[in-house]
């Protein structure tokens, strides 16, 4: 994985100066959090713990408030004084902040921004825009006007990101591409399976295919050692989310992919498979310049997202509700 580029986990003058905030990323494996310089990206006070979201949606809640007040705790000590307190999580968040799935963390229905504001003035988004928007202002993205930002990890999702804003979608919906189903027929017995991208090209899925491991990091260890199985669970896996993602290129058009997450983030033979994918499935051999760059924040660009996210405003539209209603009068429905 990318170490972060520009934040040495120290305080000094450069680090001081300027405003912060606290940044806490939520995912399936684990919640990480930091102090986040505004102005640079920079970070301090890491924290890390496993997020064991089986345990239900209440202790991950208790877990990220207590890792918020420590961390407002350390920044204190430090002579810091955070503004506000920004949370990415692995769900689908509306403009307003409020989670409305509950695939993982089961935060549906619950007011996280009532909860934890106490501890500071919150923030709540969705993990890939908050990673998305800390590439856009302090990594790979830094000049590129248009680009889509993928994160694969536990989960996959992507979102576009338009001059620096990562695009929210009417409802805050504007990610998923992990259910893409995908059917697999088999040519002995007929049989046809019907999954989903995130089922073979996540890091439980690359698990699940390989039995014996209980790492992603061990299956690319093994590809990367020439281990048959390994490299045939991997160029599948990166064949089936290339062709998604490439559609996504042909769709949009942007000037970059970057990639995200621990398996976008991780060198070796799923990034180059994935690469030559995307490039397969370009439609024109002019597009097929699109770079697909790995980030440059690695696994700390969903907290630094997070706290950024507490001083950006999503655009005016996107913060009006979708209204069926507001159709219908129109002659015009679903």
């Amino acid at each position: 994985m990318h170490p972060h580029p520009i934040l040495p986990d120290v305080i000094g003058g450069d680090f001081a100066a300027g405003r912060h905030a606290i940044g806490i990323d939520v995912g399936g494996t684990k919640i990480a959090g930091a102090i986040v310089n505004l102005t640079t990206g920079a970070i301090a006070g890491h924290k890390r713990v496993a997020t064991d979201y089986e345990r239900g949606g209440t202790p991950v809640l208790d877990d990220v408030a207590s890792m918020a007040q420590d961390l407002l705790a350390d920044a204190e000590r430090m002579g810091l004084s955070p503004e506000a307190l920004g949370v990415g999580v692995a769900e689908l968040v509306d403009p307003a902040g409020r989670v409305f799935s509950d695939y993982r963390i089961r935060w549906k229905g619950v007011d996280v921004q009532d909860r934890l504001s106490p501890i500071l003035p919150t923030t709540v988004t969705c993990d890939v825009r908050s990673a998305a928007l800390a590439e856009a202002r302090y990594g790979a993205g830094r000049g590129i006007a248009d680009l889509i930002y993928v994160t694969i990890g536990t989960g996959i999702s992507a979102v576009l990101v338009q001059h620096g804003v990562p695009y929210a979608g009417a409802r805050g919906a504007a990610l998923v591409i992990a259910t893409a189903k995908i059917h697999q027929h088999c040519p002995v017995c007929g049989h046809v399976a019907m999954s989903s991208v995130e089922d073979i090209a996540s890091g439980p899925g690359l698990v699940d295919a390989m039995r014996g491991v209980t790492q992603a990091e061990q299956v690319l260890s093994a590809a990367s050692a020439g281990d048959p199985r390994a490299v045939h669970i991997i160029d599948h896996a990166t064949m089936e989310l290339g062709r998604v993602l490439a559609l996504l290129v042909n769709s949009l058009d942007p000037a970059a992919v970057i990639l995200g997450g621990g398996l976008g983030s991780a060198p070796g033979p799923y990034y180059q498979g994935l690469c030559r994918s995307i490039k397969t499935g370009l439609w024109d051999c002019d597009v097929r310049v699109v770079p697909v760059i790995q980030g440059a924040l690695g696994p700390d660009a969903g907290l630094v997202g997070a706290a950024a996210a507490t001083t950006h405003q999503q655009p005016e539209s996107a913060n009006r509700p979708f209204s069926v209603n507001a159709y219908q009068h129109k002659g015009v429905t679903r």
